[in-house]
């Protein structure tokens, strides 16, 4: 079944001759949307220097078009080896590296790819040793590793690694521990949204700053946790985290958000798998679309926080500051969070002629660009965004069946037909997005979210996923 099976028994002649103790074997492989095949695998250890000496053990998984497509690589750790979650490895031990993204034949090789392999993984270890408490844990997370990298995962058989939590009813994981993270804690437990909230730090080393406030004044029903593992069976997961990283351009910004949330997502999907992934990260539909993409979730329970601040904000200026009740009901910000960010509305009332007809939407017009002229001068802080977040927490926690704007997939709206989200009227509920409110149909405001839409997608083409 391989198509070029010469190049392909050539190059593992070649890693069995450099790499002796590797074994080789045929298995089934089962890709993310649920499609197997019977793939050439070999598995075995690296020599690699970090202080000391380490054999990192690690899977390869061969491709049938290979060596014209990269193999898919895991590390294969032992009940007492913990998975440092990094740039070049997420949770599940999936080993990401700039050889495979950029692997072109007959320059790219599995030597060459080892080679990297363990040049970067001296530089950042990607396993360490567990006391033995963790060690148990450990050994039920790995059950769920072999059969990912064996190629028999099984969606609906969920490991509870921690059982204390299994009666929790309304959980809420917030992953990130920095203000907005710290902030969305604060918000939901003021709000009393959840039953529990875990507080997920990534930081490195012990708990600093906010996070060991946290723990210092216990605040009620909050853990805080550097374990994945403390999220199971959350309803809702927030992620608030943004790479602090020394990139130099926008693209490299982004682009190490998205290094950091590879390591992030399949990890809370795995836990929380029927969870609705609340992204508050930025920029917010770039990196909703990644945690949509990287967790396989239907789109509805992947949403960005995107405009529901914004229109929160507008329709109260509109009812308490311009005293125009009428309009506030149905106004809406929408689009792309930032500058181009636009009023809508998604009614109008009925009117005798189109004299009358134009006359209004004039006069809404220019209450609508006074308020939106407020609006500018009002800051998104943490503490307001964690507001915002614990508001649609709360609709979708108790099934309120609100309509709040927040960055949904667009394609199909407004002409739109590329992959990207943008901010809309919809309604929410415990399984995310119910259903989308209709906007009045406004050209000018087409215009703008099909340019948004455009510019967003050309910036997620340049992006490694």
């Amino acid at each position: 079944q391989y198509k070029f099976r010469d190049l392909t028994i050539e190059e593992l002649k070649n890693v069995s001759k450099t790499y002796p103790n590797f074994t080789f074997s045929m298995n089934t492989y089962t890709f993310k949307d649920g499609s197997q095949k019977d793939l050439l695998n070999f598995s075995g250890t690296v020599p690699v220097k970090y202080g000391n000496s380490y054999n990192i053990p690690i899977r390869l998984w061969i491709l049938d078009s290979h060596p014209f497509a990269p193999p898919i690589c895991f590390l294969k750790p032992t009940a007492n080896m913990g998975i440092s979650v990094g740039k070049h490895v997420d949770a599940r031990g999936r080993i990401y590296l700039p050889y495979l993204q950029n692997w072109s034949h007959p320059k790219s090789t599995l030597i060459g790819l080892i080679k990297e392999m363990i040049a970067k993984f001296e530089e950042e270890l990607p396993l360490y040793s567990l006391s033995s408490s963790d060690a148990a844990r450990q050994s039920e997370l790995l059950s769920y590793i072999a059969k990912i990298t064996e190629g028999e995962t099984d969606m609906k058989s969920r490991s509870k690694i921690r059982g204390k939590n299994e009666g929790c009813f309304n959980k809420i994981t917030v992953v990130g521990s920095g203000d907005l993270g710290i902030a969305c804690v604060l918000a939901v437990a003021a709000k009393d949204v959840a039953d529990k909230v875990v507080l997920l730090d990534l930081s490195e080393g012990a708990a600093k700053g906010g996070s060991m406030d946290l723990e210092i004044f216990a605040v009620p029903n909050v853990e805080i946790s550097k374990d994945f593992s403390a999220s199971a069976d959350s309803k809702v997961v927030v992620l608030t985290v943004n790479s602090l990283g020394n990139a130099q351009t926008y693209l490299d910004v982004i682009q190490s958000n998205v290094d950091l949330f590879r390591g992030i997502i399949p990890a809370v999907s795995h836990y929380s798998q029927n969870a609705v992934l609340l992204v508050a990260s930025h920029p917010v539909e770039v990196m909703t679309f990644v945690s949509w993409k990287l967790s396989s979730f239907p789109k509805s329970r992947v949403i960005g926080v995107g405009a529901n601040l914004d229109s929160e904000r507008f329709q109260y200026i509109l009812a308490n500051l311009l005293k125009a009740e009428v309009l506030a009901k149905d106004a809406w910000v929408i689009g792309e969070q930032g500058e181009d960010k636009v009023p809508s509305w998604t009614s109008c009332n009925a009117v005798a002629n189109q004299t009358e007809a134009m006359a209004a939407r004039n006069s809404r017009e220019k209450v609508a660009n006074r308020a939106m002229e407020i609006l500018k001068g009002k800051g998104q802080r943490s503490w307001s965004v964690g507001l915002s977040v614990a508001d649609l927490a709360d609709s979708i926690l108790k099934d309120k069946r609100k309509v709040h704007s927040v960055s949904t997939l667009a394609k199909g709206c407004c002409n739109i037909n590329s992959e990207v989200f943008l901010s809309l009227p919809c309604i929410l509920g415990t399984s995310g997005v119910i259903e989308m409110v209709r906007l009045e149909e406004d050209p000018l405001v087409q215009e703008k979210l099909q340019s948004s839409a455009g510019s967003i997608h050309d910036l997620q083409q340049q992006l490694k996923l």
